[in-house]
């Protein structure tokens, strides 16, 4: 007899397991104990015959799994297939995503309309409305968030875990727990190597997360081989450390039992998150059994053949789901109408008790904001009009809608006292019993979040806050500019998922002393460049208020506004919240122009003191357009975008930033800018270290004119010029 169970700690709950016939005997008895069998056997080859189809795909992790995914979908997690965005549903991720047939395959035995046969036998086919990709998307029923990266969905399940209990903490009352569900988290041994999965367990373990159980499908093997060439860690021993729950389940490819009472175990948890350590096989019944080669390739129609002999399937039937197996599955939907039908008992007793707080929680459902924002960003005339940084006027337009608006969730990465994002009487989320030495404390109601030094984990957590139910919760993320290089992964699998905002705040070479490691020169470039993203930079307190508004229009597009750490000329005669919701307009006109400058953010200041200096001492008429955001400029009309740029004036535009000028030649002919990274120098220095100063920048432009009048703007044809010599500094 083998020994097939869990461990808690010392202590084992066992199931004993016959290793010939991998019957449950002991124990909790399982009822249809034969269909557990011929499920666990038809899913495996149903697996195997879908890569080969098509040659291709990941069937080894999933094969290894389908004990684990009979004990979710069929005895462990509350769910309604014919209503696959029912509210309260405890939420599935799969964050080792190349296994998605796993979750394909339970999706179609359980009952998701949408997941068909015929779509399941679409993975790796050349379909292009095939609703099974290689990695498992948002935008199809029953899959809760985008996962493929590695560590991404741990990250993303404790962003689900969290607004479960911050809605819960907000919106449950006695008698009425109407947020409660469960967040399940399938991962592999390479999300455990991954840094943002670990960023991530610090955190759930630190905020205590009951709710959260991380499923460790241990096959012990990656792609170059055993998890031994690279990792020796005992995984047990740190996530215990991280202040985890540990249970761990041998055998497990058979014990659905064992699988089962394990998860339960974990949902009973009451003041941490649990960790589940299941032992698997990849590839099981395979001849790569056990082997590297079993994860990501086809079997061969040899070897699938064999597969399914060893469980009992005829070699020649392929696809075949004996009706057996649908019948194991079939009560899963009048499980969900039920527990559909109890919740909505259960709201409207709750709307009799708390009328108001059941009207704010229907608009949360609903997506919808809990007041008007569009009154609570504070007009033109309420702004500084002194020199002020962007940072603190961002600070001006996000404190009154996050003091306001129940939805938002604010968050940064240590840096409460730079980014300005913190209001008054804010509440902190916290577990409620934690207290700090610096006596910062909150609890589960709060919505201003002390990330820690975890820029990448802040920004893939947040796409599961905002994944739990669109609009519900608004997470915006808050650090310096140059470290969204570390929060990148996330941000662009938050803009894959249509969600979030970000603030960015030290956005220039004039953040000054701390020098080039903080000064991100290039990094505008990759945010300019990335689908469904917008990057605004804003010049002043007016332009950053317009930057809000644009961000929180943009309902399934993220957004980066980029602040200035020093202090910027405001110009409230000039600037516009209506312009930056164009992308670019015209800031300063000038009749009969001999020159376009564009002026981006907090260099602004040098197109306009360049302009009065090419005036004053070289008789150059200059007119001046603000370029916030290229990605909202570009969705402008032809006729608008040619209002503004002039595009057949026969007058240059030059470009003024202090960035690399990737991206710029679409909309330039020219352009002052940093082809190095800074320097080390106060905020002024450095500017000035790298010439950007009006006098010399002023000569630049005037000698291009020049050139343009003797030769024509065909001269620049084809050829974009950088005027900014002393970047080879």
């Amino acid at each position: 007899m083998g020994y097939g169970g869990e461990k808690v700690g010392d202590v084992k709950l066992g199931f004993y397991m016959s290793s010939s016939d991998h019957q449950c005997t002991p124990g909790r008895e399982l009822s249809k104990e034969k269909k557990v069998d011929l499920a666990l056997g038809t899913i495996r080859c149903l697996i195997a015959d879908l890569c080969e189809q098509f040659k291709g795909g990941h069937p080894g992790g999933a094969m290894g799994m389908t004990a684990i995914g009979i004990a979710l979908w069929n005895y462990t997690m509350k769910f309604s297939p014919t209503n696959p965005e029912y509210f309260n549903r405890d939420r599935f991720v799969l964050s080792n995503g190349h296994t998605c047939l796993f979750q394909y395959t339970f999706l179609h035995l359980t009952g998701y309309a949408a997941m068909t046969m015929d779509q399941l036998m679409s993975y790796h086919s050349n379909r292009a409305d095939s609703i099974c990709p290689g990695h498992p998307e948002i935008e199809n029923e029953g899959i809760e968030v985008t996962t493929g990266p590695l560590g991404q969905g741990v990250a993303n399940a404790v962003g689900l875990a969290m607004a479960t209990k911050h809605l819960g903490a907000q919106y449950n009352k006695p008698g009425f727990p109407i947020v409660n569900n469960m967040t399940w988290c399938m991962i592999g041994d390479a999300c455990l190597q991954e840094g943002v999965a670990m960023e991530a367990i610090q955190l759930a373990g630190h905020w205590r997360l009951n709710n959260l159980v991380v499923i460790y499908d241990n096959n012990r093997v990656t792609c170059d081989g055993s998890v031994d060439l690279c990792n020796s860690e005992d995984i047990n021993a740190k996530m215990r450390a991280c202040g985890w729950d540990v249970l761990e389940v041998e055998n497990d490819c058979y014990d659905v039992e064992g699988i089962t009472t394990a998860l339960e175990h974990a949902r009973s948890s009451t003041d941490k998150p649990t960790f589940i350590n299941i032992h698997t096989v990849i590839g099981i019944g395979s001849k790569a059994a056990g082997n590297a080669t079993a994860h990501g390739a086809a079997f061969g129609p040899e070897d699938v053949a064999n597969i399914k002999k060893k469980f009992g399937m005829n070699p020649d039937e392929h696809f075949a789901v004996p009706g057996e197996v649908y019948d194991f599955f079939s009560d899963t939907k009048e499980k969900g109408q039920e527990l559909e039908e109890s919740w909505g008992q259960l709201l409207e007793d709750y709307s009799k008790e708390y009328p108001e707080l059941h009207k704010e929680f229907q608009l949360r459902m609903a997506g919808k904001m809990t007041e008007d924002w569009t009154k609570l960003i504070p007009s033109k005339d309420q702004f500084p009009t002194t020199p002020t940084p962007s940072r603190k006027s961002a600070g001006l337009c996000c404190n009154p809608l996050a003091s306001k608006l129940q939805n938002i969730l604010v968050g940064t990465a240590d840096l409460t006292p730079s980014v300005n994002m913190a209001w008054k009487d804010k509440v902190d989320f916290q577990h409620p019993d934690l207290k700090t030495t610096c006596g910062i404390n909150g609890d589960y109601t709060g919505r201003y979040i002390h990330w820690g030094i975890r820029e990448h984990a802040m920004a893939s957590i947040s796409n599961g806050l905002a994944a739990f139910n669109k609009g519900t919760i608004l997470p915006i993320t808050s650090t310096f500019f140059m470290f969204y290089i570390y929060a990148a992964p996330g941000i662009r699998m938050g803009a894959l998922q249509h969600q979030q905002i970000h603030i960015a705040t030290h956005d220039s070479i004039g953040t000054g002393e701390d020098g080039p490691t903080h000064q991100p020169v290039a990094l505008a470039s990759l945010y300019r460049a990335m689908p469904n993203l917008l990057y605004i930079r804003p010049c002043d307190s007016e332009e950053t208020a317009g930057a809000f508004i644009a961000a929180l229009q943009a309902t399934s597009t993220p957004t980066i506004i980029s602040l200035s750490r020093q202090n910027l000329e405001q110009y409230p005669q000039y600037s516009s919240r209506d312009g930056v919701q164009r992308g670019a307009y015209v800031f300063l006109e000038e009749e009969h122009a001999d020159v376009t400058l564009i002026g981006v953010g907090a260099e602004m200041v040098f197109a306009v003191q360049t302009r009065q200096v090419l005036r004053d001492q070289f008789g150059i008429k200059t007119r001046i357009v603000s370029f916030p955001c290229q990605r909202i400029f570009e969705q402008q009309s032809i006729e608008y975008k040619r209002g503004v740029l002039r595009y057949r004036s026969g007058i240059p535009k030059v470009v003024i930033e202090a960035y690399t000028v990737n991206g710029w030649e679409r909309y330039a002919d020219a352009g002052y800018s940093m082809t190095t990274f800074g320097h080390s120098l106060p905020g002024p220095a450095a500017y000035k270290y790298f010439g950007f100063d009006e006098q010399i920048i002023a000569q630049k432009v005037a000698k291009l004119v020049e050139e343009l009048r003797q030769d024509g703007i065909e001269c620049l044809r084809d050829e974009f010029r950088d005027l900014n010599n002393y970047n080879s500094y």
